[in-house]
């Protein structure tokens, strides 16, 4: 599977011939509404004109489900397969058109291909966050969503997680490095890939102190092999 980190929570996944997008934010709109948090890093906008098979929105916050990147995918004549649970379902779905709009509700799975996703428990302030599993290509990819440390996650994560994507930053109910560690040392993965961080701060992302962990550059694939 290649995986590109798009900034902030947002990958891009591509494998079996399909495109997945996970959070893709690449706008400023955040910083309408707070200017602190501006976009540190411009758009790199050859990502807007992908044509992805899959979006995974994992809650309702405007870095995870934000309509000025969304209409580049949604608002055509394409049918795109949606997966967002409660609130963000509700969100994205006013789009319309002729996109499967899908309740990805926690504990739901939909396989495409030989792909299956499956929803997972996250913790934040969003009252229906979820996490999601990919299964793909003999291995488990764990993107854990925006989240705190809570010991009821890990009674829905499969034995075996090969990539683990989580948040870093300690902020916005998002664990912080100390309680990302503790995570990682509960699943022990096959790598650690910290997110949520260098886009509204200047948090040095080198400094999560699990190993092995893979530091993403935003835009570039994520080499975890």
């Amino acid at each position: 599977m290649k995986i590109t980190w798009l900034g902030q929570a947002g990958l891009l996944m591509e494998t079996g011939g399909k495109i997945i997008l996970i959070d893709p934010y690449l706008s400023d709109s955040v910083a309408k509404i707070n200017p602190l948090n501006y976009r540190r890093v411009p758009v790199e906008e050859q990502f807007l004109h992908i044509k992805p098979d899959v979006i995974i929105c994992t809650h309702n916050h405007l870095d995870h489900v934000d309509p000025e990147t969304l209409k580049y995918y949604l608002a055509g004549e394409g049918s795109v397969m949606v997966l967002a649970p409660a609130a963000a379902w509700e969100e994205v779905r006013k789009f319309g058109g002729k996109h499967n709009y899908l309740r990805f509700n926690r504990h739901t799975e939909i396989t495409l291909g030989d792909i299956r996703f499956i929803a997972v428990k996250a913790e934040h302030s969003d009252p229906h966050p979820i996490g999601v599993v990919i299964e793909a290509e003999g291995k488990h990819y764990y993107v854990t969503g925006d989240t705190l440390y809570n010991t009821e996650i890990f009674e829905d994560i499969p034995e075996q997680i090969d990539v683990l994507f989580l948040p870093v930053n300690g902020v916005g109910n998002n664990m912080n490095m100390a309680d990302a560690k503790r995570f990682c040392e509960r699943i022990k993965p096959g790598v650690a890939v910290p997110m949520h961080c260098g886009l509204f701060d200047e948090i040095d992302m080198n400094e999560f102190g699990y190993e092995p962990k893979i530091v993403p550059q935003i835009y570039q694939e994520i080499k975890y092999i």
